[in-house]
């Protein structure tokens, strides 16, 4: 079969959709939520909340050492 056949899961996203997933995985590391708790299964998803929650635990990580 080939590889342009195969249903993928990572087509289904929009330029809304990754900022969403971008936003929320923010906030979860804003937060101090873990890594593991990524909701999305298409790669492209997971990828941009990913992203997010980098950033937001680098601010996290931040205000720590600020408030500290």
């Amino acid at each position: 079969m080939a590889p342009s056949a195969l249903p993928d899961a990572d087509q289904d996203w929009s330029l809304d959709s990754l900022n969403k997933a971008y936003q929320q995985g923010y906030m979860a590391g804003l937060t101090g939520q873990p890594l593991q708790l990524q909701p999305y299964a298409a790669d492209v998803l997971a990828a941009a909340w990913e992203a997010g929650w980098v950033d937001g635990e680098e601010q996290f990580k931040l205000y720590l050492q600020k408030s500290a």
